[in-house]
């Protein structure tokens, strides 16, 4: 495959960001025309990168989830306290892909674009990891896999959806996530 100019490369990346601007606002309802504008190129530019404006929205979902995955893998590297690290990922990744309907609609995909590409798996691959880390540093109860972590994701992102600033909601799921500290009886 043929590498990109720097100069197509610097405008793939400005439609690519105006894009998400644009779909984060207005769906996929915004016209070409519009992100072209935003991202302050023509649009034969818009159409050299993306045939249609769906291959856009999924190209730009894709950047946001590889974005998740990649902030994942590097904080686990770097991280001193897992369990600090991991909940503050977590609220993040919440608080941000509940900023944009086509990331949580993304999220909450089994199949489908986000994944067919791996992002998802990559995605999901780093959350684990992250949670894996905070489990052994007894920082997030034992009884919690990967796939639980992304129930309570979506579940979050729709929570935020249909009950909008409902922070202490969220709260609940942080807490929950925490290791239980005495035994129940009964």
């Amino acid at each position: 495959m043929e590498k990109m100019r720097a100069d197509a490369r610097r405008n793939r990346a400005k439609v690519l960001a105006a894009a998400e601007e644009a779909f984060a606002l207005d769906g996929l309802a915004v016209p070409l025309d519009d992100i072209a504008r935003l991202a302050g190129v023509g649009a034969g530019t818009v159409y050299r990168h993306f045939p249609s404006k769906e291959a856009l929205f999924q190209a730009v979902v894709l950047e946001r989830i590889q974005q998740f995955a990649e902030e994942a893998r590097a904080l686990v590297t770097a991280a001193d306290d897992p369990g600090a690290v991991f909940f503050d990922y977590f609220v993040r990744v919440i608080r941000q892909a509940s900023l944009n309907r086509a990331i949580c609609d993304a999220l909450a995909e089994s199949s489908g674009h986000a994944f067919k590409a791996g992002a998802g798996d990559e995605f999901r691959a780093a959350l684990a990891e992250l949670l894996a880390r905070a489990q052994a540093a007894g920082a997030v109860r034992p009884d919690i896999d990967g796939d639980d972590l992304r129930a309570l994701i979506v579940g979050c992102l729709a929570v935020e959806r249909y009950a909008p600033g409902s922070e202490h909601l969220l709260r609940v799921v942080v807490d929950g996530l925490r290791p239980v500290e005495r035994v129940r009886t009964g």
